[in-house]
């Protein structure tokens, strides 16, 4: 059984990141226990489903992942994220969201701290994962969840502030 620990985000500005891989699920906890959400992801073969937070408020996970690539969507069809990211040995980079307002994904591996930066330079979150007999791929997309439930819950926070 494989681990995933670390934390997407600043200090103030970001979210832990704790879960367990058995080999075929990942399964955890994105965020705290009272402001957080539960991350559940299957990876069967090259075939990757799985949701994020809850039936309500929550997205699912849905497409592929192999040693060099990861093709998932997250959300809907009509609302939702596109991640499409290379896999090597040692580092994954790609996009998710939309092409032109989309947000890049650049992360390193080194023995087992997955780090890097997703988004951009101003926009984005820094990434710093200890990775234990996770695969890079289900490693790569559990901290784009975290990335994508951290924006969803800060783009909320100013959507209640400006009415």
């Amino acid at each position: 059984m494989g681990t995933l620990d670390g934390r997407i985000g600043g200090i103030r500005l970001g979210y832990d990141l704790h879960a367990h891989w058995d080999g075929q699920h990942l399964s955890g906890r994105i965020g705290g226990h009272l402001e957080g959400q539960d991350i559940e992801l299957t990876l069967r073969g090259e075939q990757l489903d799985g949701r994020i937070g809850g039936r309500i408020h929550g997205f699912s996970a849905d497409g592929a992942v192999t040693a060099r690539e990861l093709k998932v969507r997250l959300g809907g069809r009509i609302e939702g994220d596109d991640v499409r990211a290379s896999l090597s040995d040692t580092s994954a980079s790609g996009r998710f969201s939309v092409r032109l307002d989309g947000k890049d994904i650049q992360l390193e591996l080194t023995g087992d701290r997955l780090r890097g930066r997703m988004g951009g330079t101003f926009e984005g979150k820094d990434v710093d994962l200890r990775l234990d007999d996770v695969p890079l791929g289900v490693a790569v997309l559990a901290a784009v969840c975290a990335y994508k439930a951290l924006e969803d819950q800060q783009n909320q926070e100013q959507a209640g502030q400006s009415d």
